[in-house]
This record gives C-alpha cells, sequence and structure tokens, in this order.
C-alpha cells in the first residue's frame, strides 16, 4: 500500500469513525435551535460538526500516546504506524477546514472555533487532574453546538430561543458524563502515567457516584429543554416522534449507571461506556426531533449508521 493511502487509513482509525456520530448529533442539536430551512446551510454545517470529533480526538491523541501506548496500544499512533507529525499536521487541517466552514456562515463561530482548538490543545493537561478533565472537555464540545446553532443561523441578527441554555445544559452535562464515564476503562493505564482522574484519584465507587450525578443534570437537562419547546411553540402531533429516541435514551443511560457501580475492572468498563455514549446520541435526537420533527428520518438515518459503524470498530473493548 501507497505509504500516503497508509497514513491516510491510520489517520481514518485515530479518527475514531464511530464516534464521530457524537459531534454529529451535537451540531445537529445546536442547528434545530435555529430558524433555519434552507438545505444547504443545514448540510455544510453538519458535515463540519460531523468531522470535528474526529479531527479533536486524533489532535488529543497526539499528547497522549503515554496512557494510550498501554490501554490501547492497536492504536496506529502508539503502534507505530503513523508518525505524531503526520496526525498532528491532519488533525490542525481538519479542525481548521470545520472551522472555516463554520466561519463562512457566521464570522462568530472564528473565535469560538479558535477558542475550541486551543481547548483540544489544552485538554490533555487538564485531564491529568481529578477536577478538570470532564468539565474541560465538555464545554468544549458545548461550543461546537454553539458553532452549529450560530453556522445554520447566518449572518442574520442572532435570536437566541428559549430552549437554547438547556440545550446547551444537556449537551455539556450529558458529555461530561460520557467523559468521566470513559475514564473507567483507562484507570490501570492512567494510574502507571501520571493522570489523576477522578476514578485514579477516588476509586470506582466514588466515581460511579460523581456520574449519577451527571447522568441525573443530563436528565433534568434534557427534560428542562423539552419542557422550554413545548412551552414556547404549538404542539404538533410530529413531535410525538422524539418518544422514538427519549425511551431508549432514558433506558440505555440507567442501565449504564448500574453498570457503573458494578464496574470491577478496565476491560469491562466498555459496555457501561458504549450505554452512556448511545444515551448521548438519542436524548439528543429526541430533543432535536422535538424542535424539528420533520428531520426525524434523518435523525433515524443518523443513529442507524452509528450503530452499523460502531458494529465494525476494530476493537470491540474501546469506545
Amino acid at each position: 500500500m501507497h505509504p500516503r493511502l497508509i497514513t491516510l487509513r491510520a489517520m481514518w482509525v485515530t479518527m475514531r469513525p464511530y464516534l464521530l456520530f457524537v459531534s454529529g448529533i451535537t451540531g445537529i442539536a445546536g442547528m434545530a435551535l435555529s430558524p433555519t430551512t434552507s438545505a444547504f446551510p443545514i448540510i455544510s454545517v453538519f458535515i463540519a460538526s460531523f468531522f470535528a470529533y474526529g479531527f479533536g480526538q486524533a489532535l488529543t491523541d497526539c499528547f497522549q500516546t503515554d496512557t494510550d501506548a498501554i490501554s490501547a496500544p492497536f492504536r496506529p499512533l502508539v503502534a507505530g504506524k503513523v508518525s505524531r507529525k503526520a496526525i498532528l499536521g491532519l488533525s490542525l487541517a481538519g479542525l481548521t477546514c470545520c472551522v472555516i466552514i463554520f466561519a463562512l456562515r457566521n464570522p462568530w463561530n472564528l473565535a469560538v472555533g479558535i477558542t475550541s482548538a486551543a481547548g483540544l490543545a489544552t485538554y490533555t493537561t487538564f485531564k491529568r487532574r481529578w477536577w478538570g478533565g470532564p468539565w474541560y472537555n465538555a464545554w468544549i464540545v458545548t461550543a461546537l453546538c454553539v458553532m452549529g446553532f450560530l453556522g445554520a443561523s447566518g449572518k442574520t441578527p442572532i435570536a437566541f430561543p428559549a430552549p437554547f441554555l438547556p440545550m446547551l445544559a444537556a449537551v455539556f452535562f450529558g458529555y461530561a458524563n460520557f467523559v468521566l464515564s470513559g475514564y473507567f476503562k483507562d484507570i490501570d493505564a492512567d494510574a502507571a502515567t501520571g493522570y489523576f482522574t477522578f476514578p485514579v484519584t477516588f476509586g470506582r465507587k466514588a466515581a460511579a457516584i460523581a456520574s449519577d450525578v451527571l447522568a441525573l443534570l443530563f436528565l433534568a437537562s434534557s427534560t428542562w429543554a423539552a419542557i422550554t419547546v413545548l412551552g414556547s411553540q404549538q404542539v404538533e402531533p410530529g413531535q410525538l416522534s422524539a418518544l422514538l429516541f427519549a425511551v431508549p435514551g432514558v433506558a440505555y443511560l440507567v442501565i449504564a449507571q448500574i453498570q457503573l457501580h458494578r464496574n470491577r475492572t478496565d476491560i469491562e468498563a466498555y459496555a457501561p461506556i458504549l450505554r452512556v455514549v448511545n444515551a448521548y446520541i438519542l436524548l439528543l435526537s429526541a430533543l432535536s426531533a422535538l424542535l424539528r420533527p420533520d428531520w426525524t428520518l434523518f435523525l433515524v438515518v443518523h443513529y442507524t449508521l452509528y450503530v452499523f459503524v460502531l458494529s465494525r470498530r476494530p476493537e470491540v473493548s474501546q469506545i
């Protein structure tokens, strides 16, 4: 295989394609808040949102090869299949393209995008501290939701709708829970390499309780957003489609929290983490469907593709 193809393939694996749907639904949630009905801004902003997570993952991987070498030795960067310089260059180029797309739709996104990129580059420093990782990573993803809203709204005067703040809260707490639960699969590796995450510092039981708090805040914020949406407009029959996502989303979240309390080893942690991811995507899909019932089919396709791509991930124990 040609060296460039090897590099591109390694970059694709590093981007975790099965998690691109996390940023995809985050961008969709932001776009759903806008009054935009035109297809072009919706498609262009969705593409930028979708790939932003992958480029961000690749960027942070460049600064976490020590712990990844222990917990995820199959990843191309730590396996020596691609150079750090190549991944760093591709990730920065990709993030730049995403920010440009966002900024062309709305100049304010340039400032938000640059700030978010700086956050990604400095995330590892905060991950090493038990108080820093989840909330620091979560604000970066929440900024993506903001860029989705601004990008879809365009350059017209921005009017922030009533569900704007509760939607941001749902994204923040939902993703913070994903980050914290994700640390459960790397406890041994993080402890060995000086990452004093919450589970490393306080143990699995305390971390599971902290995760419960974030999960409850996620549910509360999602409920707040849903009530705000229903209270700010005339209820339509099509909004019942939100239940297609909300019911399994809540079920996944409850099961995930129960499994986190039963978790005893890193290798078994992927099961509850996977359910936390499912809950995040499904509950944000529910809120998006509530705001835009006509997007329901697209949201179903988005989640179905997520399940398919997830089934093709190279290592079943990694999320």
